[in-house]
């Protein structure tokens, strides 16, 4: 089992390699066609010299050809020898300070999707076309269809506006002692709760708008998985026997998670898209804001390493997600 596991790896981690040059290069390429000039951006727009243009596009080897402009930047953020034209610092050093806001939003928000979804997925499949079904499907409709910026200003308006319960100001200072530099983590692990309760008191309510759509996404397939569950033999077979429903579903719902860690594996990585303008709407010094920056100053290089980070997060939750498999079905074998 070990043995064919760490094939089944090392296969995995070896398409790793063409899905991330495959995504750059398309980011990359779109940018390369867009009738722009990055370099005039760069050196002040209108206001720029021909002296400080034609520096830039040396600086970036924008005279050359595509194929070498494209090594030239991703051989160099591999170094991380690419300066941000923007802030005049090596690109992945700002994209370092701004990946554990945008990692704390996203846990925070699989939390949500987690502790919303799965309770009334399991609730609509017990009771069935009741109107508590039909209540969820609502809810599953309604979260797909609502845009995030809509209910992000409105769950601002009703907590910040009328209630004042939350803040929108700055972004909390992470724990003294790191570990992971991600600081709700660190502070789970060095007991610092003062700085926990202030980075999820900043984080909830964004949380809670960006994992709203997943969690509906999320309780629909769960009814649909866990009812396929319960309508199988082996479930009929226990009813005969006498088993305890409890127990039924017990059985049931762990044969309903390998179609639905699926669904997870996707919402982790979907969260992910819906940062910028979560981070834009509740003022998070974040990842999707900092992309965004970038795509309205022409910032390529900035672009293309974000999405580089979004690509490498996609497809490593995407293996965990497979070697789960085989833990909550012993079917699995690889």
């Amino acid at each position: 089992m070990l043995a064919n596991l760490r094939k089944f790896l090392v296969r995995r981690l070896l398409t790793f390699i063409p899905t991330i040059i495959g995504v750059t290069l398309i980011v990359f390429i779109i940018a390369y066609v867009i009738p722009a000039d990055p370099a005039r951006a760069w050196a002040g727009g209108e206001k720029a010299t021909p002296q400080a243009i034609q520096k830039i596009k040396e600086q970036y080897h924008m005279n050359d050809p595509w194929y070498e402009q494209y090594w030239f930047l991703i051989s160099g953020l591999a170094k991380n020898k690419i300066v941000d034209p923007r802030t005049s610092n090596y690109v992945f050093d700002d994209i370092g300070k701004r990946f554990p806001v945008t990692f704390e939003l996203t846990l925070v928000a699989f939390f949500f999707i987690l502790i919303i979804g799965l309770p009334l997925g399991i609730l609509a499949a017990l009771k069935r076309n009741t109107w508590v079904d039909t209540l969820v499907r609502i809810f599953a409709l309604t979260g797909v269809s609502m845009p995030i910026f809509w209910l992000g200003y409105m769950l601002m308006y009703i907590f910040f506006v009328k209630w004042r319960v939350i803040t929108l100001a700055g972004f909390p200072a992470p724990p003294a002692h790191e570990i992971t530099h991600i600081p709700m983590i660190d502070a789970l692990l060095t007991g610092d709760f003062k700085i926990f309760s202030q980075h999820l008191n900043r984080l909830w309510l964004p949380g809670l708008t960006l994992g709203f759509s997943g969690s509906g996404v999320l309780a629909r397939f769960v009814r649909n998985s866990f009812l396929e569950a319960l309508s199988s033999d082996y479930v009929a077979f226990l009813k005969a026997k006498g088993v305890p429903k409890l127990r039924i579903y017990r059985h049931a719902l762990k044969n309903a998670l390998v179609p639905i860690l699926t669904v997870l594996g996707l919402q982790f990585g979907g969260l992910l898209g819906g940062t910028p303008i979560t981070e834009t709407v509740f003022g998070l010094p974040g990842m999707g804001s900092y992309v965004l920056d970038a795509i309205r100053n022409l910032d390529f290089p900035a672009v293309v390493a974000i999405t580089f980070i979004f690509a490498l997060i996609f497809v490593t939750t995407n293996l965990i997600v497979d070697i789960l498999y085989a833990v909550v079905d012993p079917r699995v074998r690889y």
